[in-house]
């Protein structure tokens, strides 16, 4: 697996899939980005480039904890593409990755060609994702044999009275199918302090995230799934409302990794994006 070096000498690792021009992508999490995959297709179409961020995959740990923090790791994606040579990028990221990419975007509009934001956290740009948006997603998968038990999980959270997690993850998946299974438990962040530390105070700026997008001119896709409790198209409506050039795709049917769910549709409405002139 290729290597490079952060701004702050930690050795960061990445993944390629496929052949073509180079699509930086960043994964959610922070997790290994191992379970992207080559997102159900899409490396037949561009050279996916997936970065492992730090202290996750086979990226190494930082001596500083402090940079899992959101808005250090923009750095990191700027060094990313320094190591790679390229002026301008294409730029995918995935649900807490869009964070990061947001963030990027609006301190270095110039470097991006096109940007594509899957399923995206909202975070960096203060966009409220209420109990009623989950709550309504969540009835819409009333008749699943599971909704049950994960609706009264899904309930103790969003009370703060506890609640299992692993029992809300069938709402996370248009299927929850052993193929949906064997994903959920391989995608799980080991690292739990760089998921804790990702969000610490000073990481998400709102409102200068926002001015930056303002003015960032370049085509964005954001795509959502119907059925996604984590980034409501509702929401994400709302996101696409503060980008100039935006476009908002809801694939029906799908949940917070629609390349799993319909993988034809998705990798077709991606490629489409990234190749119009």
């Amino acid at each position: 697996m290729p290597t490079f070096s952060a701004p702050d000498g930690t050795r960061l690792a990445y993944r390629t899939h496929g052949a073509g021009d180079p699509l930086i992508c960043i994964p959610g999490g922070p997790a290994d980005s191992a379970y992207l995959g080559d997102l159900g297709g899409l490396s037949a179409h561009r050279r996916m480039i997936v970065l492992d961020l730090r202290g996750t995959g086979r990226s190494a740990l930082p001596d500083d904890t402090s940079s899992y923090r959101c808005d250090r790791l923009v750095d990191d994606v700027e060094a990313l593409r320094h190591h790679l040579g390229l002026s301008r990028m294409d730029l995918l990221a995935h649900s807490a990755g869009a964070n990061i990419a947001t963030q990027y975007a609006a301190r270095h509009p110039g470097n991006i060609g096109r940007l594509v934001l899957i399923t995206p956290s909202t975070r960096s740009v203060g966009v409220d994702i209420t109990g009623q948006m989950r709550n309504e997603l969540a009835q819409l998968r009333r008749d699943e044999q599971w909704f049950p038990a994960a609706s009264a999980a899904l309930e103790e959270i969003a009370q703060g009275t506890g609640g299992d997690w692993e029992a809300i993850a069938p709402f996370f998946y248009g299927r929850w199918d052993a193929e949906a299974r064997r994903h959920h438990a391989a995608g799980q962040p080991d690292n739990q302090e760089a998921v804790a530390l990702f969000a610490a105070e000073g990481a998400f700026t709102p409102d200068s995230t926002r001015a930056g997008l303002a003015a960032f001119k370049a085509p964005v896709l954001l795509l959502a799934g119907e059925w996604d409790l984590n980034s409501p198209p509702r929401a994400l409506a709302e996101v696409a409302g503060l980008l100039p050039a935006a476009a908002l795709d809801v694939q029906p049917g799908a949940g917070h990794y629609p390349w799993l769910d319909d993988a034809d549709r998705f990798v077709a409405s991606v490629a489409a994006f990234l190749a119009e002139a």
